[in-house]
C-alpha cells in the first residue's frame, strides 16, 4: 500500500500544479503560459505510464522500460551521423534491447553486467569492419557505443532496481520512485537555487545557466529530501538515504551537462519532439542515464 499512497501524493502534486497553472492562464491571460501548460500536460502522461509500470507485473514493466530504451536509442541516432554501411551494425544495437531486459528479467546478472559492455562492445566494431568502410570507422563507432552505453544499459539499472529481491514487499518499485523522483526533484532544485541566487557560472561554454548555487542548492536539497524520504521508502538508513541524496545529486548534475555538451557538439537544443514542453525523451532521460547504475549499485553493494 506504500507505493499506492506514494503514487497518490505524486498525483496530488500534479493536480495541485494543473489547478495553479489554469489560475494563472485565467488571472493573468496578457502572459505567455503556452510552454508551462504543454510541460504539465506532458508530466500527466509521463507520470500515468510510470505509474502503470511501476504496478504493474515485473515482465510489462520491463516490457515499458525496454520501449523506452528502443525510443531514446532511436532518438539518439537520428541526431548523430551515420553512414549507409553502418545499418546493419544499428540493427544489432536494437535487437540487443529485448536481450539485455530478458538477462533482467531472469535475474541472470552476471550476464547481464558484461553483454554490452563487454561482447556487444566487441561485436560491433568486428561487424561494421566486414561492410568494409573504414571512413570516419573510429568517430562512428564511438557514437554507436555512447548512444548503446547510456539510452540502454545505463538507462536499464532503473529496471535492474525493479527486480532486486523484495520479500514480497513492494521494495523494487518504491526504489524505482526514490530514485527517478529525486533525480527529478535534483534537476528542478538546481534550476530554482540557480535561478534565485546563482551568480558563479559552473560550466559556461556547456551550459551557461549552470551556477555554483544552483549545483550546491541543488545536491543540498536531494540530500535533504533523501534523508526524509528514504527511511520511509526504502531499506535505507537516514545516514544512507543522506549519502544516496547526495550521489542522486552530483550524478545527476554529471548527467545533465553531459548530455548538453553532446547536444552542443551536435548543434542542437532539445533532442526531439516527442514530448511537447521538455524536448526529445533523451531531455528527459539525461540526468537518470547517470544516476541509475550509480544509484543502483550502491544499493546493490550494501543491501544485497
Amino acid at each position: 500500500m506504500l507505493l499506492e499512497k506514494s503514487l497518490a501524493v505524486i498525483f496530488a502534486l500534479l493536480l495541485f500544479a494543473t489547478v495553479v497553472n489554469s489560475l494563472l492562464v485565467w488571472l493573468r491571460p496578457q502572459k505567455d503560459w503556452h510552454e508551462l501548460t504543454l510541460r504539465i500536460r506532458t508530466w500527466w502522461v509521463i507520470i500515468v505510464l510510470f505509474s502503470l509500470a511501476l504496478i504493474s507485473p515485473h515482465w510489462l514493466a520491463l516490457t515499458f522500460f525496454a520501449l523506452v530504451s528502443f525510443i531514446a536509442l532511436k532518438e539518439f541516432l537520428t541526431l548523430v551521423p551515420s553512414r549507409h554501411s553502418d545499418r546493419m551494425p544499428m540493427l544489432w544495437m536494437f535487437i540487443a534491447i529485448p536481450i539485455n531486459y530478458w538477462l533482467i528479467g531472469i535475474g541472470w546478472y552476471g550476464m547481464f553486467i558484461v553483454f554490452i559492455p563487454v561482447y556487444v562492445f566487441l561485436f560491433l566494431p568486428a561487424r561494421m569492419v566486414i561492410a568494409g568502410d573504414t571512413q570516419g570507422f573510429l568517430s562512428t563507432v564511438a557514437q554507436l557505443h555512447w548512444s548503446l552505453m547510456t539510452t540502454v544499459f545505463a538507462f536499464s539499472h532503473v529496471a535492474c532496481l525493479l527486480v532486486l529481491p523484495a520479500d514480497g514487499l513492494q521494495t523494487g518499485a518504491l526504489l524505482v520512485l526514490f530514485l527517478v523522483g529525486l533525480t527529478e526533484f535534483n534537476d528542478i532544485a538546481q534550476y530554482l537555487w540557480g535561478k534565485s541566487l546563482g551568480r558563479v557560472k559552473v560550466t559556461p561554454k556547456v551550459s551557461p545557466n549552470k551556477t555554483l548555487a544552483g549545483l550546491l542548492g541543488g545536491i543540498g536539497s536531494t540530500a535533504l529530501a533523501a534523508l526524509l524520504f528514504g527511511p520511509l521508502l526504502t531499506p535505507l538508513s537516514g545516514y544512507m538515504a543522506l549519502l544516496a541524496g547526495l550521489i542522486i545529486g552530483v550524478t545527476g548534475f554529471c548527467g545533465d551537462i553531459v548530455m548538453s555538451a553532446i547536444k552542443r557538439d551536435i548543434g542542437i537544443k532539445d533532442s526531439g519532439t516527442l514530448l511537447p514542453g521538455h524536448g526529445g525523451i533523451l531531455d528527459r532521460l539525461d540526468s537518470l542515464i547517470f544516476t541509475a547504475p550509480v544509484f543502483f549499485h550502491f544499493i546493490r553493494y550494501f543491501y544485497y
